[in-house]
């Protein structure tokens, strides 16, 4: 393992949820002293379940508010920032898009502004954005094509970058842009998702519920890699040719939400049963297709997990923490 990570005193921003759990996880794994700001107090949050909140200092508040970001950054004494705190519903933002452009948008200029003021402190800044920052466009997504948000979800993340960018031209901080696709893995407890909603549905016997009419295609993009990817980015960023930039991270194997339900009920040995199409999303890109090219020539970086093998993974941990939370609430 790379010894980069020892003894740096690293802050991560959203660490109850999905990738944040994952990523402090492995940040501690890697030898680092690690600060995790959380909004709220998740106990089934994998940070919370796997016990690595009792190795980390922990900061709660809200991005919104400005002084509990600079005070994380300060005390912590952070050389290294991971902003992956956000709203991350997408359905949620077109209901209420206020909140998330509060979370999203003023929360990130927080980060950076204390990052602005602490440059003495902090060394690398990496921002978490998404493909959904692209908006739709035609073919594979590349780094070089413009941002072409359109709704709510979507423009926070563009606003976000177009902030980095400011703050990385106007004031020099070092930082880079991760845009991953779809994550999924163990931890996602937002049910409304399709994987872990599905292998949910699916350990009930019940049949999954799909919000769209199955046929949008999307990059599903294993937890795990993710967490790599971010790290390496962070590892990369005093290289000209990373600072600055925006990267694009996925296993480049997209497929259409009906194909990935079907692909879950196969792996689960339920093939048979029928999903229920609901045909009411709305909001949502029809197709995104993520290059991560320039994270391979540039980084060196690959995912390890076969969609596949990761989706196993992902099915046994829901496996475990579904069994284990229904023998809690029955007494067994």
């Amino acid at each position: 393992m790379s010894e980069f990570w020892d003894g740096r005193r690293v802050l991560v921003t959203g660490a109850t949820g999905l990738i944040g759990s994952w990523l402090v996880k492995a940040l501690l794994e890697a030898g680092a002293e690690v600060a995790a700001m959380i909004h709220d107090w998740e106990p089934q949050s994998e940070l919370m379940r796997s016990g690595a909140v009792q190795r980390v200092t922990v900061f709660t508040g809200a991005l919104e508010d400005y002084w509990t970001v600079e005070r994380a950054v300060s005390q912590h004494e952070a050389d290294t920032v991971f902003h992956l705190g956000a709203q991350t519903i997408v359905p949620a933002a077109a209901r209420s898009p206020l909140p998330t452009f509060e979370s999203n948008i003023r929360g990130t200029y927080h980060v950076l502004e204390a990052c602005r003021q602490h440059r003495a402190l902090v060394q690398r800044l990496v921002l978490a954005s998404s493909d959904k920052a692209y908006g739709q466009q035609a073919g594979e997504y590349r780094e070089e094509m413009g941002l072409q948000a359109i709704h709510p979800y979507d423009v926070s993340k563009a606003c976000g970058e177009l902030m980095a960018q400011s703050y990385h031209r106007t004031y020099g901080i070092p930082l880079a842009i991760a845009r991953c696709g779809n994550v999924y893995g163990g931890g996602d407890l937002n049910w409304s998702r399709l994987v872990p909603g599905t292998i949910r549905a699916l350990l009930r016997e019940e049949a999954p519920v799909i919000r769209s009419d199955g046929t949008p295609v999307r990059d599903y993009f294993y937890v795990a890699d993710a967490a790599s990817a971010y790290m390496r980015l962070a590892e990369a960023l005093e290289r000209p040719e990373t600072t600055g930039h925006a990267f694009n991270f996925s296993a480049q194997a997209p497929l259409a939400v009906l194909e990935l339900v079907r692909l879950i009920q196969r792996l689960m040995g339920m093939p048979l049963v029928q999903p229920v199409i609901l045909g009411q999303a709305q909001g949502e890109i029809q197709e995104q297709r993520l290059s991560a090219a320039k994270a391979q020539q540039v980084l060196g970086w690959r995912p390890a997990w076969e969609l596949e093998a990761a989706l196993r993974e992902t099915i046994e941990w829901y496996r475990k923490f579904l069994g284990m939370r229904h023998q809690a609430v029955h007494g067994r």
